[in-house]
């Protein structure tokens, strides 16, 4: 049980390293854009006004929304001039941490969910 309780420990600390990525992944308006964002299909990134007419949003909700996604490391931003571009980090350093999480929660689940059965 000491494995299980220092395993949950180091989970409880990943957990608290993802709460901004799963904040930002949790709004509808937010998967919503990201999803706009994937059709676009704009390998240089987009623009607040191009994004902003893909969506239902108005053009300050999705600045919002994208500085939500920025401060998550979901989304990038490069600066041309006077011109904002915003896209997917392309180290996806974010998902990656995001994923290793959830395959660790998935891990402890199991042994926990084993261990249980055997008492």
């Amino acid at each position: 049980m000491l494995k299980h309780k220092n395993d949950i420990k180091r989970f409880a600390e990943e957990f608290e390293s993802c709460r901004k990525i799963l904040l930002a992944l949790g709004d509808e308006n937010r998967q919503h854009l990201i999803l706009e964002m994937m059709q676009m299909d704009c390998c240089c990134g987009a623009r607040v006004g191009a994004i902003t007419e893909k969506t239902h949003l108005s053009r300050p909700a999705v600045s919002h929304h994208i500085q939500i996604l920025k401060d998550a490391g979901i989304l990038n931003m490069r600066r041309e001039g006077t011109k904002n571009y915003y896209y997917f980090d392309e180290d996806m350093k974010a998902i990656n941490k995001l994923i290793q999480m959830l395959e660790d929660a998935k891990t402890i689940m199991e042994d926990l969910s084993d261990w249980n059965r055997t008492e």
